[in-house]
């Protein structure tokens, strides 16, 4: 595809590199030219100094042969002129990102849609929504729902107390018979392994597991992890994502969400209900302590500094937090966060380009999301009339090396895909991929 991205900020130039990867036609419009240059040394794309607001500059993009224009610069105001713009110039498909709520109201969506804008991301929103996730299953580092939670993506981190460590996944599966899981991926000392029946477990990994419901508390109870009730909450940072999340778990649990800034605590003290607001320092132990750390089932650092956000999230599990959720920004970083003990980390750049991914797709794509601690993608693929898929066994299909099928949601049912699952027409198949193998599954699920 080609594809126009306006904004070379963090956002932006993420989402150019990962788009680059998977053999997109990638050009990047910005005003800043430093920004540009930034990208140039690293990156072998076309870029565009000037407005993405221009109609000059759109066409000496060639805007008329785009299949995708994203608007992602910082202003939500730009962002949908853009949008606009790039469609009404020839660009297939439009996506702005926005930060204004009202906008995602369906009768407003449809009026967005007519404008000609095919999509609307607020990052902060979906931010905020997988934190309250998180906080569903608090013995799991992250969950994923596909087709509303028929199956799911679960992480779970392998520590002294898991009983799987040291078995191969053969050894596993079969102590778990009758229960249907499947481990699509180990994250291993910053390597992703797609696993097979005789790999084993090691203390530290990251392990990614399809199941149902009924699997994972099963499968939980098994490794030796503890599902264990959250009351009582702590939110550091009034960001755009704190108060969001704090908004979400106001009234199911006890938020206390602490705010340095003074002015920007009492605004969110109007518009929050049931939380206590803490005009503090949270980054100050003695204020912390003050507040009742040492009570709080969850400690959720979303300051937009991401040291700020590690150091007291650690601090957190210093005095005995059992879920730490950070946000960090800086890709390097979520590495060093999740050694560190952090359990769960959000990151505003990965939530983005999931949302993106599968506008890029020719295949029927209902879900992507991209991962904070693999480079590799999870994708709900939706099967269709003249799909390759639809030819063989799961056996005896030709499918990449570097990539797996979880499970299938048929229907009402869903069940783990095994050597024997055959496919059949509106299927949706969960699939675990590393970047390079994007490619050929995308071909091998589109109809022909």
């Amino acid at each position: 595809m080609k594809i126009i991205i306006a904004g070379a900020g963090e956002v932006g130039t993420y989402l150019a590199k990962m788009l680059y990867r998977v053999d997109h036609d990638i050009i990047v419009i910005d005003s800043d030219e430093n920004k540009l240059k930034n990208i140039d040394a690293h990156f072998d794309f076309l870029t565009v100094k000037g407005s993405a607001t221009s109609i000059e500059t759109l066409k000496n993009s060639d805007v008329a042969r785009a299949d995708l224009i994203i608007a992602i610069t910082e202003y939500e105001e730009v962002n949908m002129t853009i949008a606009v713009l790039g469609k009404k110039l020839g660009a297939k498909k439009a996506i702005a990102r926005i930060n204004n709520h009202e906008y995602l109201e369906p009768l407003n969506k449809r009026f967005i849609r007519e404008m000609g804008i095919d999509s609307l991301i607020y990052p902060e929103i979906l931010a905020s929504e997988e934190v309250v996730s998180m906080l569903q299953l608090s013995g799991t580092s992250k969950k994923f729902d596909f087709s509303s939670g028929h199956l799911s993506l679960y992480v779970l981190k392998l520590d002294v107390n898991s009983t799987i460590v040291g078995k191969t996944l053969l050894e596993a599966a079969r102590d778990n018979e009758p229960f249907d899981y499947r481990t699509v991926a180990i994250s291993r000392n910053s390597e992703t392994i797609i696993p097979h029946g005789d790999d084993r477990f090691m203390l530290g990994d990251l392990v990614y597991i399809v199941t149902s419901k009924e699997g994972i508390e099963h499968l939980m109870n098994y490794i030796g992890k503890v599902h264990f009730p959250i009351k009582n909450v702590m939110i550091l940072g009034g960001s755009r994502i704190g108060r969001k999340t704090a908004k979400a778990l106001e009234g199911k649990f006890n938020v206390k969400l602490l705010e340095i800034d003074k002015e920007k605590s009492f605004e969110l003290a109007d518009f929050l209900d049931k939380t206590l607001v803490v005009n503090a320092d949270g980054t100050d132990i003695d204020v912390l302590v003050e507040e009742g750390i040492k009570n709080m089932d969850a400690f959720i650092s979303v300051t937009g500094n991401s040291e700020t956000n590690i150091l007291t999230c650690t601090i957190a599990k210093k005095f005995g937090v059992k879920k730490t959720i950070a946000e960090i920004e800086n890709i390097d970083f979520i590495q060093i966060a999740e050694n560190m003990g952090i359990d769960s980390v959000i990151n505003k750049k990965l939530i983005a380009a999931s949302h993106i991914f599968s506008h890029t797709m020719s295949a029927d794509v209902s879900t992507v999301q991209c991962l904070s601690t693999t480079d590799a993608e999870i994708l709900e693929f939706i099967v269709h009339e003249g799909s390759g898929i639809l030819k063989n066994s799961l056996k005896n299909l030709k499918f990449p090396k570097d990539a797996i099928i979880g499970g299938v949601i048929r229907g009402n049912i869903s069940f783990i895909a095994k050597g024997d699952t055959t496919f059949m027409p509106n299927d949706r198949v969960i699939v675990f991929a590393l970047p390079e193998a994007i490619k050929k599954v995308n071909a091998i699920f589109k109809p022909r």
